[in-house]
């Protein structure tokens, strides 16, 4: 590379990713205030970071809260008619908070780049404040599943704040900003569970503090929520002090989108493969929905996370099911603490040890090797019900930090690979495109992970294989496909990467 090329591209890595060239500042604009910092203070915004970290978490906290006494919160609720229909039930209440999603992260992400990142977090941490109470305090399934579909619908946070922290800091500084999502929801898999699985049914596992006549006697599910609940307060108080990163001038808007044409223009003419290979930099000049980079992204983010969503739904039904179906006879409490020491074990890995992956390997092959060794890991899954005692449980604790980890490795790739294939003035739509066809997975995943566990525990026996070694090998196709399209002509990496 000569010392020209490496000094432009120096000069790039260092420039903010708030505004395209050619936008003048004002003083009274809040994105302006932030592109002035970023430019004066080369270091990490740590509070800004540190904000945007307490509001994920606690917009992530009622997903991962819920899996360790889903199936003990169906059977109270008396909808399935024998044991083996508590899965089938279960997925259709996993997967009504994606499917709300699906419908509004679209609707969310034009109103972020309309009206700004910060009121779209504020009223998303408020709707996780009203319906997950009111989730809690749920005594049939259909008031259930209306509540969670209504959380999903309002909590339009995900898309936003994935764009929000790619443009509080430099550009040197965006894999890190991107990562305290992944790792804040890392974080929600180590709360999360453990409120889930110690809070619930307090009156049976903690008589001398709880009463059977008491709120959370005769609501056993109400206090994970209800603690829940009172974080999301909190987060939502520290979101006063969320600086908005959006524009919002307009005069120039004009002047900017020249600005760009003649950018990309001129690029075409250095180079005329440029407008084929650039896409995900044309801006103002390509529809969204043509960008190749950004949709090949958005196609492997919403494979994987049908894949984790659905693995996280069969292994915490999987986990507390009977020995007599296969199952590990785990208490709720059990699986809370294999889900919190996978969080935390995930955590330390995003903070500790993928940057460096990222820095020296790049983003696409600790990607590819997550993904084949995740389908190995997984394929050891039904053989574990063979095992007893402690050892059943340290072996189990370290496949489940395994596989969380290469699926945080998957998600921070995917999640680079978007917000680097589109400008500023796109991105928050780009990311609720995103959010949009992911939840619209997500929301299968759940239910077809719950209809194929009760077939499975249905057909124990089988011609060709047993239904547990049928589950996870349907679970593993998934990652396989994945795995498929992470390569050419699926596939092709943003010029930046």
């Amino acid at each position: 590379m000569a010392a020209g090329d490496k000094a432009g591209d120096d000069a790039a890595a260092a420039a903010p990713l708030l505004a395209p060239a050619g936008r003048r500042p004002r003083e009274w604009c809040p994105g302006c205030r932030i592109e002035e910092r970023c430019k004066a203070n080369a270091g990490i915004p740590y509070l800004n970071f540190f904000y945007i970290w307490v509001v994920s978490l606690c917009a992530s906290l009622p997903i991962q809260s819920l899996f360790p006494y889903l199936y003990f919160m169906i059977r109270d609720l008396k909808v399935a008619k024998q044991e083996q229909d508590i899965g089938f039930y279960a997925g259709f209440v996993g997967a009504a908070y994606f499917l709300g999603r699906t419908t509004s992260a679209v609707p969310w992400g034009m109103f972020a780049d309309k009206y700004g990142r910060k009121p779209c977090i504020v009223i998303s941490i408020l709707s996780v404040v009203v319906f997950n109470t009111i989730f809690g305090l749920s005594t049939t399934y259909w008031v259930a599943i209306v509540t969670r579909g209504l959380l999903g619908l309002l909590c339009g946070i995900l898309g936003p704040i994935k764009a929000y922290a790619s443009e509080v800091c430099r550009k040197e500084h965006q894999a890190l900003g991107i990562s305290l999502v992944t790792s804040s929801r890392a974080i929600a898999l180590v709360v999360g569970p453990a409120i889930g699985g110690f809070l619930s049914q307090p009156a049976k596992k903690y008589p001398n503090l709880f009463s059977e006549e008491c709120i959370f006697g005769r609501f056993p599910y109400f206090l994970p929520c209800f603690v829940i609940s009172v974080l999301a307060a909190g987060a939502c108080v520290a979101c006063i002090w969320l600086p908005e990163t959006l524009h919002m001038h307009h005069d120039d808007k004009v002047e900017a989108i020249d600005a760009l044409e003649a950018q990309d223009a001129a690029s075409d003419s250095e180079d005329g493969t440029a407008k084929e290979s650039g896409s995900g930099r044309m801006g103002h000049t390509k529809n969204l929905l043509k960008n190749w980079q950004l949709m090949s992204a958005i196609t492997l983010y919403c494979v994987f996370s049908l894949y984790d969503t659905a693995y996280l739904e069969i292994f915490s039904l999987w986990a507390v099911s009977s020995r007599k179906y296969r199952g590990l006879s785990f208490t709720s409490q059990d699986v809370g603490t294999i889900l919190a020491i996978s969080g935390f074990g995930v955590l330390v890995y995003q903070l500790a040890i993928y940057p460096f992956l990222a820095k020296y390997i790049g983003p696409i092959k600790p990607f590819r090797y997550a993904a084949v060794l995740s389908i190995l890991l997984l394929s050891t899954y039904p053989f574990m019900a063979n095992l007893y005692g402690l050892e059943l449980k340290i072996l189990i604790n370290i496949a489940s930090v395994l596989k969380n980890m290469f699926a945080a490795t998957i998600t921070i790739a995917c999640n680079i690979l978007q917000n680097t294939a589109v400008t500023q003035e796109q991105r928050g739509v780009a990311n609720g495109i995103s959010v949009t066809l992911m939840s619209i997975f997500k929301a299968v995943a759940p239910a077809a992970a719950g209809i194929l566990f009760s077939w499975a525990q249905k057909h124990l026996t089988g011609l060709f294989l047993p239904g547990d070694q049928i589950l996870f090998l349907m679970l593993n196709m998934v990652s396989v496909i994945g795995l498929v399209l992470t390569f050419k002509p699926f596939f092709t990496l943003p010029d930046a990467m």
